[in-house]
């Protein structure tokens, strides 16, 4: 498993300086006024930002002949989701946060963790994925290209949301402003803990298996 280099063009966004002008649908050209959605380019493997007319094109998959497809707004959460110590080392993730989707375009899942020079890159070995995530419904419900499993572990336990992809890479960002030091320092922790807080207040429960209707 060797790092790769990060997808900078979905990063950009989050660590530039918000730019004098509005912002623009990158699709039709239309004034973005305040929150908007983003597209994913699964080519490019970039975010693009998308007015509400042009978001709606692309939120069937396969819309547009599937280089495009809009991120959703979906936030689910399952404790039993969270890898123990030993599936952690499996996946060889030498950090506490990681996230992870599955990219269409190389048929197989990634995995992303911050770093204090933006998101590094790594394989994930389809048979580990299998064994550490065979039985999440959180992997099991997530989307290609647009959602991602947010994984935070601490101690003995942790945390795991499936959550829009653009929300992973605004983290990335987020640390990648306020880090300082080895470990990032108290700035990126605040950082850090605050995401989390808020991706807490949005998820919904997950059901498992046997409590679905």
């Amino acid at each position: 498993m060797s790092p790769q280099s990060p997808p900078a063009a979905g990063l950009r966004r989050f660590v530039a300086p918000r730019p004098a002008a509005p912002e623009r649908c990158e699709l039709c050209g239309a004034t973005l006024m305040g929150p908007h959605r983003h597209l994913v380019d699964t080519g490019r493997r970039a975010l693009a930002c998308a007015c509400t007319p042009c978001s709606l094109l692309f939120d069937r998959p396969g819309a547009g002949g599937g280089r495009f497809a809009a991120v959703p707004d979906r936030y689910l959460s399952d404790p039993g989701s969270v890898p123990d110590a030993v599936a952690w080392q499996r996946l060889r993730i030498p950090v506490a946060v990681a996230f992870f989707f599955h990219n269409s375009s190389l048929d197989r899942p990634v995995v992303l963790y911050p770093s204090p020079a933006g998101a590094t890159e790594s394989d994930v070995d389809p048979g580990t994925w299998d064994a550490v995530f065979g039985d999440s419904p959180l992997a099991g419900a997530l989307r290609p290209d647009v959602e991602t499993l947010l994984v935070r572990r601490e101690g003995d336990g942790g945390e795991c949301y499936l959550a829009p992809v653009d929300r992973a890479y605004e983290l990335v960002g987020r640390l990648r402003l306020t880090w300082q030091g080895f470990d990032g320092g108290p700035g990126a922790r605040a950082e850090l803990a605050a995401f989390f807080d808020d991706l807490r207040q949005r998820a919904a429960r997950a059901p498992r298996e046997g409590n679905r209707p």
